[in-house]
């Protein structure tokens, strides 16, 4: 049967074979096409394709890779897929492709990723070994020297800082430095050279309140309390003058500190200042508020308005402990007889920095007798200080020469008639020998009267925190 019907179409002319062509066409048409009962319906594909290798790393490249689509365009592959996101293709009830609202998303401009390269800056690295590390040639360093040595950066590196390289082709394309947390430069290469950009971030400040009692020592006892060690150091420089930390503490003593703290994006990135703090030492309460003058200096004040800072040290010297005090009736481990000690001996290792207990101008410096390698200070009209059996003089100095409080001018040894390394002080009053430990030291400059009213208007909101009226915040113009 089969073979008969086969025979009678191939007996048929050419053109007859053609119109039936057609006419079977258009009866799978319709059958294909929907009728008015039948509603119109979109279906939706979800097209996936494997993640691109390739990476947009600069407006050219960038460029390029939006030029690439035009031989695949969607006019002739209406499912081309030209990302590597995940993508949605709507088809109507027609077969036609249309576009979705996340296929328009995705086909705006992809933004351009850029491939730092950081190294953080490790022990005896420089600027030459950092751009070796990264591939980059002396060239590079001299160009990048040049430009920064008006603004003074990249000529000292720390442990810790980083230098970020964004390169291309060989060619260094930015630089950035960061010097800490908050700070950092960038370098942007351009037809003229490099540019240099200075990038600051502002910290957000809180304050915060700590106390805590003394039960061991201050540093073990205010690290209890939340302190670090800064803050301790802190504090101990501000009190230094009225507290002498190696002996006056006693058990039961107590503090109280206001101090700032720094964070960005919520995390916190350090501590700033100490802005008061109370001391309760032995049966007196010692108080020291920070004051931001109209000039922009900071000093640390009684609530009075007197400078927590004196005309002089209290200890001339970071010393293990004192091994001969101020005794008029002092038995001579020496001598073998009983004479008088006039002055505080503070034990300390060999090459200890001896620092100036205040201004003043040298008036002898050399040895004397038993006191070994010596040097004298005059402090104004009617003060001298002397400090005996240095090792050695700072290089520089000389008598006649002027020198600032806290300066170092030699280093603790034994010459002279000792028995071990020690630095034997004395303080003197119109000639009289006084007790350096227990003299009452004069005071700095209190604030000066033009800036009384700020002052107090500061020092009043300081009181407040310190005191435990936290809901008192301060201005910012007031820190």
């Amino acid at each position: 049967m089969l073979r008969k019907v086969s025979n009678i179409v191939s007996g048929l002319p050419k053109i007859h074979l053609a119109a039936a062509t057609i006419c079977t066409g258009i009866i799978g048409a319709s059958l294909l096409l929907p009728s008015n009962e039948v509603e119109a319906t979109r279906s939706t594909i979800k097209l996936i394709t494997p993640k691109s290798e390739t990476t947009v790393t600069s407006a050219a490249a960038k460029a390029d890779q939006n030029a690439k689509p035009a031989e695949s365009s969607t006019e002739n592959n209406p499912v081309a897929l030209t990302t590597d996101a995940q993508q949605t293709a709507s088809f109507d009830s027609t077969g036609m492709l249309e576009a979705t609202e996340e296929q328009e998303s995705l086909a705006s401009p992809a933004p351009i990723i850029e491939n730092w390269i950081e190294y953080e800056v490790r022990s005896g690295d420089s600027l030459s070994t950092l751009f070796k590390r990264a591939g980059l040639s002396a060239r590079d360093v001299y160009q990048v020297s040049q430009a920064t040595q008006e603004a003074g950066v990249l000529k000292r590196l720390y442990p810790g800082q980083t230098l970020s390289f964004l390169i291309e082709g060989g060619e260094m394309e930015k630089l950035r430095f960061s010097q800490d947390q908050l700070n950092s430069v960038q370098l942007e290469r351009t037809e003229d050279g490099y540019k240099v950009e200075h990038i600051s971030l502002t910290p957000d400040v809180e304050q915060r309140i700590v106390s805590g009692k003394i039960t061991n020592s201050l540093f073990l006892d205010a690290e209890r309390a939340g302190l670090s060690g800064r803050m301790i150091m802190q504090m101990a420089q501000i009190l230094g003058w009225d507290i002498d930390f190696a002996l006056d503490i006693r058990k039961n003593d107590s503090f109280r500190v206001l101090y700032e703290e720094k964070f960005l994006d919520g995390k916190k990135i350090g501590e700033g200042d100490v802005l008061a703090v109370e001391f309760k030492n032995r049966g007196r309460t010692v108080r020291a508020l920070r004051f931001v003058d109209s000039n922009g200096d900071t000093n640390y004040y009684t609530p009075e308005g007197e400078s927590m800072r004196k005309a002089f040290l209290r200890s001339p010297v970071d010393f293990r402990r004192i091994s001969s005090s101020f005794n008029p009736e002092r038995y001579h481990p020496v001598l073998g007889k009983k004479r008088p000690h006039r002055g505080t001996d503070y034990a300390a290792a060999t090459g200890t920095p001896i620092k100036a207990a205040g201004d003043g101008k040298i008036i002898w410096r050399g040895t004397k007798g038993g006191y070994g390698k010596t040097i004298i200070l005059q402090h104004g009209g009617n003060i001298t200080t002397l400090y005996a059996h240095m090792n050695g003089y700072k290089s520089g100095l000389s008598a006649g020469s002027r020198v600032k409080q806290g300066q170092v001018i030699g280093y603790v040894g034994k010459t002279g008639m000792v028995t071990g390394p020690h630095l034997h002080y004395e303080f003197r009053v119109n000639g009289v020998h006084k007790n350096p430990v227990t003299v009452a030291l004069p005071h700095a400059q209190p604030v000066p009267s033009k800036e009384r009213a700020a002052f107090t208007k500061q020092s009043s909101q300081l009181l407040a925190l310190l005191e435990g009226e936290t809901t008192i915040a301060l201005a910012d113009n007031d820190r």
